[in-house]
């Protein structure tokens, strides 16, 4: 079990979520990062939709993260990093950050 990975994310955000600049529905975001999901499972670059979509600053690097262990990211999302092989894409996660997809790359 490796205590290091890298990974890439894509984030939307929506009203409720933490430090939030948007009116966005929880439901709305939801959609819309199901959507994004369906165009990177549909062949897609992963760091154009990241430049594109994502509302974290990371989006400038095409959603990377940069290396991470464990404890820096919060548990939601870490879990699911971390449960990843590197190439792969999570479903849609949860934190209280907005909904997240992770691609691990490393």
């Amino acid at each position: 079990m490796t205590d290091r990975i890298r990974a890439s994310h894509i984030l939307v955000t929506h009203a409720d979520a933490y430090r939030a600049s948007t009116d966005r529905s929880k439901e709305d975001a939801a959609a819309q990062i199901s959507a994004l999901k369906q165009e990177i499972d549909g062949g897609a670059d992963f760091a154009d939709v990241a430049r594109a979509n994502s509302e974290c600053p990371s989006a400038a690097q095409g959603g990377d993260l940069g290396p991470f262990g464990r404890g820096a990211m919060v548990a939601g999302f870490e879990d699911a990093a971390f449960g990843l092989d590197v190439g792969d894409v999570s479903e849609p996660v949860e934190t209280e950050f907005g909904y997240h997809l992770i691609h691990r790359t490393e």
